[in-house]
């Protein structure tokens, strides 16, 4: 009986050293990554994730933002307008909260893009920016082409950013923030009006944070 349950227990500590080998190369995923993705190889069968294009904006220091700005960087996006009275103040008061959240991690930043270049200028992001104490390097307010800003939404965010003459302010846009990762994956989606909903977007970067 001894014997035998000494055999046991040698076959379990095998299988747990063969199933740790198994995944010493796997990614402990603890949020959903969202969009499209394919599986590459046909022995490995890695997962291709959908991510966010490369991009060139002006923040509201004159500074160019890239995608080297966000390499390894979690960070969360959304698109709003200066003169916007609606929802926009709301998901900016929002905002401030999740940048004190994390006032001393270099390895979250906010991105907020303007959906009304021709008048969100730089001068008017800045004014924007103290209105709202944006804190540089934390929180880059962008402008850029219109086309390429509304690009960025739609395929790199999956989020809604358009002209709009039908509406009372003439744009419209998401209200939600976008959760990226620092490989530029998707893994959230908040609404950036809600207060319960942006407290569980700053536990998910907390969260992330562990992966």
């Amino acid at each position: 009986m001894f014997k035998y349950s000494k055999l046991i227990n040698i076959l379990l500590v095998a299988l747990s050293i063969i199933s740790c080998k198994g995944h010493e190369n796997s990614e402990i995923q603890l949020l959903p990554i969202y969009g499209e993705k394919k599986a590459v190889g046909n022995e490995t069968k890695d997962t291709i994730y959908h991510t966010v294009n490369p991009f060139l904006f002006i923040n509201q220091y004159n500074e160019k933002v890239t995608e080297e700005t966000i390499k390894g960087k979690i960070y969360v996006a959304d698109f709003f307008f200066a003169t916007c009275e609606s929802i926009c103040p709301k998901m900016s008061t929002q905002l401030v909260t999740v940048q004190n959240a994390f006032a001393k991690d270099d390895s979250v930043l906010i991105l907020s893009h303007t959906v009304n270049p021709m008048h969100d200028t730089v001068e008017v992001l800045k004014k924007y920016a103290e209105r709202f104490g944006a804190t540089k390097n934390k929180w880059h307010l962008l402008t850029g082409n219109k086309q390429e800003i509304y690009d960025m939404a739609r395929y790199s965010y999956l989020v809604n950013a358009l002209e709009d003459d039908g509406s009372a302010e003439g744009f419209l846009h998401s209200e939600l923030f976008v959760l990226i990762d620092s490989k530029k994956r998707i893994r959230g989606f908040y609404d950036g009006t809600d207060t319960i909903a942006v407290a569980k977007l700053i536990a998910d970067i907390k969260l992330l944070k562990t992966e």
